[in-house]
C-alpha cells in the first residue's frame, strides 16, 4: 500500500477501528488503483449503509425486533447441549433470565478452557477437573457408623486418594472445618490417626442415636475436594483441545485452579461476572449470552439491537433487568412508569409528590395523543416567514 493511499483511508470518516483493518488488509494485498478506489468506494458505502438516521426511534425498533421473533421461540426449559448430563436452560426462559437479570441462573454453568499443556493431555486436564469438581468423603474411603462406641469411623482409601492427588494429612484436616463452616454443624469431636488414614466422629450428647445419624449424614456429604458450588464436571475434546463443562458456577475459585485459562473460560451467571470481572465484562456476557440463546432456537437479530438492551442494562454501572424494578421502574416520565406496571401507584406516588412529566420519551407522548419527539415529530418550526 503505497503512502497516498494511506493518506486517503485516513481522510475518510470511517471509525478508527475500520480504518486499522482496512490498512491491514490492503498492506498484505498487491492491488491496482482502481481497485483501490473501488474497495474504497464499497467500504464507505457499506458504512453509511448501517448508521442510523438522526432520530430514529431506535429503543422501538430494538423491543421490536427481538420481541417479534421471540415469539416463535420454544418453551422447552431443559436440554442436553451436546454434553452428556450437563442440564442447561435455553430458549425463552433462558431469554427471560438475561433480560430479568437473575442473581442466579436456573441451571448455571461453566465452559472452562485450559492452559495448552493441560488443554492437549487428557490426564491433566483430568486432574484439573478434580480440583474443580466437588467430592464428598464417602468417595475417598468407607464410612462405618460405630453404634456401639456411639462413633462414625472413616477408613480414608489411600490408592483413591494417591489417584485423585490429595495427601490424606489434607482431608484430615479439611473435614472436620468444612463441617463446622459450610455445613454449620458443631456438636461433635473427632480424633484423627493420618498414619492409618482414620477419622473418628464423635457427637457431644451421646445419648440419642439421632444425633449420631445426623453426625454421619453430615460427614457423607462433606466436600473436602474441590469447589463447592460446582457439582459436576465433564471433560470433552473439542477442536484438538480438552474443555471442561460443569454443572454449577463459581468464576472466582475457578480462575485460583491452576491450569484454567482465565482469558476464555466463561459462565453463564451474567450477576457472577459483573462482580468477577467488572461491568464491561457483564454487558458482553450479556449479548453473547442473548445472541447464543437466540441462534440455538435459529433465529438471526441484528446483533446491534441486543448491544442496545445490554448498553441500557448496565449503563449506570451495575446490571438492572428491564422491567419494574429496574430500568421500566426507574422512567423520569411518570405516564411511561404507570403504563408498564402497578399504574395506580405511580400515579399515585407522582401526585403525592407533584411530579412534572415533561413529555419527552415514546410512550408518554402516545398516551395523550400527540406526536412522538422523534423522526418527523423531532423537527420544530423555529420561526415563521415574513409576509
Amino acid at each position: 500500500m503505497t503512502p497516498e493511499q494511506e493518506q486517503v483511508i485516513d481522510n475518510e470518516t470511517l471509525p478508527a477501528k475500520t480504518k486499522e483493518q482496512l490498512k491491514k488488509f490492503l498492506s498484505e494485498k498487491n492491488i491496482s488503483d482502481d481497485q483501490f478506489e473501488e474497495i474504497i468506494e464499497r467500504v464507505n458505502s457499506e458504512y453509511m449503509s448501517t448508521r442510523i438516521e438522526a432520530c430514529e426511534a431506535v429503543g422501538v425498533i430494538a423491543a421490536q425486533s427481538i420481541g417479534e421473533p421471540g415469539t416463535q421461540m420454544t418453551m422447552r426449559t431443559f436440554h442436553y447441549a451436546g454434553v452428556a448430563e450437563i442440564n442447561v436452560t435455553l430458549g425463552l426462559p433462558r431469554l427471560i433470565e438475561i433480560m430479568d437479570a437473575r442473581k442466579e441462573p436456573s441451571t448455571p454453568t461453566m465452559t472452562i478452557y485450559l492452559e495448552p499443556e493441560f488443554g492437549a493431555d487428557r490426564d491433566r486436564a483430568r486432574e484439573v477437573s478434580w480440583q474443580i469438581e466437588a467430592a464428598t468423603l464417602q468417595e475417598f474411603g468407607d464410612i462405618t457408623i460405630d453404634m456401639q462406641d456411639m462413633q462414625v469411623v472413616v477408613h480414608l482409601n489411600s490408592a483413591v486418594c494417591e489417584k485423585r492427588k490429595i495427601p490424606v494429612g489434607t482431608i484430615i484436616e479439611t473435614a472436620p472445618r468444612k463441617i463446622r463452616e459450610r455445613r454449620h454443624y458443631r456438636d461433635f469431636e473427632h480424633e484423627s490417626d493420618e498414619k492409618e488414614g482414620v477419622i473418628n466422629f464423635m457427637p457431644k450428647s451421646r445419648e440419642s442415636y439421632q444425633n449420631l445419624f445426623q453426625l454421619a449424614e453430615h460427614v457423607r456429604k462433606v466436600i473436602v475436594q474441590g469447589i463447592d458450588d460446582i457439582e459436576r464436571v465433564v471433560v470433552r475434546k473439542e477442536s484438538g483441545e480438552y474443555i471442561l463443562y460443569t454443572e454449577g458456577s463459581n468464576l472466582k475459585d475457578v480462575f485460583d485452579v491452576e491450569g484454567v485459562d482465565t482469558r476464555r473460560t466463561r459462565t453463564n451467571n451474567i450477576n457472577e461476572i459483573s462482580q468477577v470481572l467488572g461491568i464491561e465484562a457483564a454487558r458482553n456476557a450479556i449479548i453473547h449470552e442473548a445472541v447464543s440463546t437466540l441462534n440455538e432456537q435459529g433465529i438471526l437479530v441484528d446483533v446491534r439491537h441486543i448491544m442496545l438492551v445490554a448498553d441500557m442494562m448496565c449503563l449506570e454501572g451495575e446490571v438492572k433487568q428491564i422491567g419494574r424494578h429496574g430500568i421500566a421502574g426507574e422512567k423520569e416520565s411518570v405516564l411511561s412508569r404507570a403504563a408498564f406496571e402497578v399504574t395506580v401507584n405511580h400515579l399515585l406516588d407522582a401526585a403525592v409528590a407533584n411530579e412534572v412529566d415533561e413529555l419527552s420519551g415514546v410512550t408518554e407522548n402516545v398516551i395523550v395523543g400527540q406526536p412522538i419527539q422523534l423522526g418527523t415529530g423531532d423537527v420544530k418550526l423555529i420561526a415563521k416567514p415574513m409576509n
